[in-house]
């Protein structure tokens, strides 16, 4: 009788071992949506009380702006490829990634029609088009997928960016021409592109194509790189959401908020709905696939407040869209997809 009593005491205390490593587990996972709060919603409070208490100026701002984008993201980018699994998956989500862009726009052609003012319309359509893939969806595709969910927002944002400079860029200043009636500006295009999209700005598409190759010729990522990789991530959130935070401006945009409901409804529920079903048809890996509904749900970039505002659009419509829209998803919509899919 003692082997017996003996080995059913060794094996309740391995039961209990084991559920005490899988509550770990759980409280490590539910434990990453802090996240929101840290990396997210932390600094967006803390860039706008900068501006509302002038403890920072603008060319400050702007300067951390640069450091994020050229630096900081490069070497995310960098790190994260270096060990994303290559598959055709991979090879066929530039393609798709299209699809983030061109389906809202349309859809958001559609719905400005009602606006007789192409500024505002093109405003508008500027804030369908544009989502917040490459920063915000990065940070929450992480805090689910760690780096590889990462990588895969990098790679879709890319596709945002290459459409920002080849379509909307030229879209807003078509507007703005057509409503003050002035002639189309023709000169050389080849030139407008390459200062729009080859520049210091698009270097953390060198990051990528270097982490690829790496990884392509059977070069294992160093795993020590592994902790300064999640470090970077939460640098880079903040980097990136301490200036959005800053260019808050919630007194002008409040004005718009009726006339942009529509845009919350096609972000968080037309959108995904499409993304949703479709990417099914072509792509296979569960991971990717919920990356993708992670970043089908994310608001308005500020990309489309940038392309307002350098072409004299109605950017406070941009500015309503972005802030509402973000709020909703760091309140409502991400906690959501947090439970449902982790």
């Amino acid at each position: 009788m003692a082997p017996i009593h003996s080995k059913r005491l060794r094996l309740s205390w391995s039961l209990l071992f084991i559920t005490f490593r899988e509550g770990d587990i759980l409280d490590e996972s539910s434990l990453r949506l802090i996240y929101v709060l840290t990396d997210l919603v932390a600094p967006l409070a803390v860039g706008y009380l900068l501006k509302e208490r002038h403890l920072v100026s603008e060319k400050k701002i702007n300067l951390l702006i640069k450091v994020n984008v050229r630096l900081i993201y490069t070497a995310l980018s960098f790190l994260s490829f270096w060990v994303l699994p290559l598959s055709w998956d991979l090879a066929l989500i530039p393609i798709y990634g299209l699809f983030f862009v061109l389906f809202p726009g349309a859809l958001g052609m559609a719905l400005a029609r009602r606006f007789k003012n192409l500024l505002v319309r093109g405003a508008y359509i500027a804030s369908a088009m544009l989502a917040n893939i490459g920063t915000l969806g990065g940070v929450c595709a992480f805090i689910l997928y760690n780096e590889q969910g990462f990588a895969y927002a990098q790679l879709v944002g890319t596709c945002q960016n290459t459409l920002l400079a080849l379509l909307v860029f030229p879209m807003a200043q078509y507007f703005y021409l057509k409503q003050h009636r002035l002639p189309l500006r023709q000169g050389s295009r080849l030139r407008s592109f390459a200062r729009m999209f080859f520049s210091w700005n698009q270097i953390p598409l060198l990051g990528m194509a270097c982490g690829l190759l790496l990884h392509s010729f059977g070069y294992e990522r160093p795993p020590q790189l592994a902790p300064f990789f999640q470090s970077l991530v939460h640098i880079g959130a903040w980097t990136a959401m301490l200036p959005v935070g800053f260019l808050m401006d919630f007194g002008r945009a409040r004005h718009y908020l009726k006339y942009i409901m529509d845009l919350c409804a096609l972000r968080f529920l037309v959108v995904p709905v499409f993304i949703y079903f479709s990417s099914r048809l072509v792509f296979s890996d569960p991971v990717l696939l919920n990356t993708f509904l992670i970043l089908s749900t994310t608001p308005t970039a500020i990309n489309a407040v940038l392309a307002s505002k350098l072409y004299q659009l109605r950017t406070d419509l941009a500015v309503s869209s972005f802030i509402l829209t973000t709020v909703l998803y760091l309140t409502i919509v991400f906690p959501l997809l947090f439970f449902l899919l982790k």
